[in-house]
């Protein structure tokens, strides 16, 4: 089932749709270092090996799981080798390159920079936080995306041809919805429903085949960062839904509960503020909700706590003021406080001007007296400007 002609490729339309630089080089026999990333079945392996059918140089595939510095040395001097004796460049397409290590794709580098080498890399994890910077820099970049519902039906039409199968519209439908983006998680489905049906594929047979359905979802890796993203700019856009849904993709890939509860409690004083004191006790109480709890049932306290957020007012107040201040305790250092509200309570104080002309509020109607408390050199300076003050 796999393509080996882009006509035949699904998605991707914007890297090597019709008219774009990277299906013109590929037609071309041009192509550059570069490196495929995205999720699982979204096609990076396919178009290298759409490379390899389409060039004159010669391609040689590795997995950064199973190979090791020797063979890249390998590799690389077969091709000063080759390109000798022949003039044939050589394409080195390297599934999984985030498996290899500092030391492994700094002997790449060398090769890559001098051209002796096109590195096509492929990988599921962000490149820039699992690639060599300086190999990083001499290769173009193509993240692939999930693939669409419209797309993986054709996939599946072209499987259900390849095993003889002729689907109903609702299984199909209920193949790609199971797919989760991934082509071939989805031909995967296709596959088992069909060969558990003995022909006659129902709905039950696909979700059968489908029990687990892909979740994209790796607490240490790019993608926890995404969602915890998006979960935190949900509530602070004041969207329940949204901020309730990918609080559920992070407890169903595993999440630490109290990484969550943490993130909240900060979202509550960082966002909520005096707008809503009452927002930062709703997140510590979810807090201890975990620790008393656990899962799966402090799932409902941290629904509870996330929807109260992202419904509260908001104010970024008390967070914009802290990072005033500590920017002036960077360049300034500690500065001295007045001298009337410096600490007066030993002997010798007074001589030295500490306490002296403090006035004392409470000797004031309403605790209201106007004294500086700031140091001279920030006298008038404003930190916390609260636009919504705590409601009555």
């Amino acid at each position: 089932m796999r393509p080996h002609e882009l006509d035949e490729f699904e998605g991707q339309a914007d890297i090597v749709g019709e008219g774009s630089a990277l299906r013109r080089a590929i037609a071309e026999d041009r192509v550059g270092s570069m490196i495929f990333f995205g999720p699982p079945g979204t096609g990076k392996t396919t178009l290298a090996r759409i490379v390899a059918h389409t060039t004159r140089a010669w391609f040689e595939e590795l997995s950064a799981v199973q190979v090791g510095i020797g063979d890249v040395r390998r590799v690389i001097a077969e091709g000063q080798e080759r390109l000798g004796a022949s003039g044939q460049k050589t394409i080195l397409f390297l599934d999984e390159i985030h498996r290899f290590n500092k030391a492994q794709q700094d002997a790449l580098l060398p090769a890559v920079e001098s051209g002796l080498i096109t590195l096509i890399g492929a990988t599921t994890e962000n490149p820039y936080f699992e690639v060599n910077s300086a190999l990083l820099s001499r290769c173009q970049l193509y993240e692939l995306q999930p693939l669409s519902r419209e797309e993986l039906s054709r996939i599946v039409r072209r499987g259900e041809a390849a095993v003889g199968a002729d689907l109903a519209d609702e299984v199909r439908t209920a193949i790609v919805a199971s797919g989760g983006g991934d082509a071939r998680n989805t031909l995967n489905i296709l596959d088992a429903a069909v060969a558990a049906s003995g022909g006659n594929v129902t709905v039950e047979h696909v979700r059968d085949a489908a029990r687990k359905r892909p979740l994209l979802y790796d607490k240490s890796g790019d993608h926890h960062y995404d969602v915890t993203s998006a979960f935190i700019k949900s509530m602070r856009g004041s969207d329940a839904d949204a901020a309730i849904y990918y609080l559920a993709v992070m407890i169903a890939g595993g999440e630490d509960p109290k990484f969550i509860a943490r993130r909240m409690i900060v979202f509550a004083s960082e966002d909520v503020g005096n707008a809503d004191p009452q927002a930062l006790q709703v997140a510590v109480a979810a807090a201890r909700a975990v620790e008393f709890v656990g899962l799966p049932e402090a799932r409902i306290n941290l629904s509870q706590a996330a929807a109260y957020l992202a419904r509260a007012r908001k104010s970024n107040a008390s967070y914009t003021a802290i990072s005033k201040a500590l920017a002036d305790v960077g360049e300034l250092g500690a500065l001295r406080p007045p001298k009337p509200i410096r600490d007066a309570s030993y002997p010798g104080a007074r001589k030295l001007g500490h306490g002296v002309g403090y006035k004392y509020p409470h000797d004031y109607p309403d605790g209201s007296v106007e004294q500086q408390y700031l140091p001279d050199e920030l006298a008038g300076t404003r930190y916390y400007d609260e636009d919504d003050p705590p409601q009555p």
